[in-house]
């Protein structure tokens, strides 16, 4: 049963954490707190050692503390900042400047996507859709939660508690 909540539990929460930031611009905090408690259980379950655990929870608590000063900074949202901390988790620094490259990567190129898709004219059909109409403002942001999901979905298999699942 946990292999197969390793397998489903951490994309599943990603792909809403992505979802919800393209269609609303917000990332609840039940997702972040779910990928803790699910990175906690799996953890134990798989037997990581305490070390190991806390080496990973201190990625996490490093990344938190700078993307909540991005956050202060008004450069990111704090949905944002929280879902990159606990994705940051479960990369560990095995795999955190992976994880940074390619959120900046896919984040970079969501950028310039919007900011092309900013300058067309919206038909009839986009303007009914609210959440289309808040990507195309100019004065919003990005939905960088879309960058730090699909970052975290490709190293995920490359990940400790991913490849216990598969040992086990």
């Amino acid at each position: 049963m946990f292999d197969a909540l390793t397998i489903v539990i951490f994309p599943a929460l990603m792909t809403c954490a992505a979802f919800s930031d393209l269609f609303t611009m917000t990332i609840s905090n039940w997702i972040s707190a779910g990928l803790v408690v699910a990175f906690v259980v799996l953890a134990l379950f798989f037997g990581l050692p305490p070390a190991t655990i806390g080496l990973h929870f201190a990625a996490g608590l490093i990344v938190l503390v700078v993307t909540f000063t991005m956050f202060a900074f008004g450069w990111i949202g704090g949905g944002d900042a929280k879902l990159a901390a606990t994705t940051a988790v479960w990369m560990g620094f095995d795999h955190l400047a992976e994880y940074a490259v390619g959120a900046a990567l896919v984040g970079g190129a969501l950028t310039l996507v919007l900011l092309l898709f900013r300058l067309l004219p919206m038909p009839a059909w986009a303007r009914a859709r609210k959440w289309v109409m808040r990507l195309h403002d100019k004065n919003n942001g990005v939905p960088y939660g879309v960058a730090l999901a699909a970052a975290g979905l490709v190293l995920y298999p490359e990940t400790r508690i991913y490849l216990s699942a598969l040992a086990s």
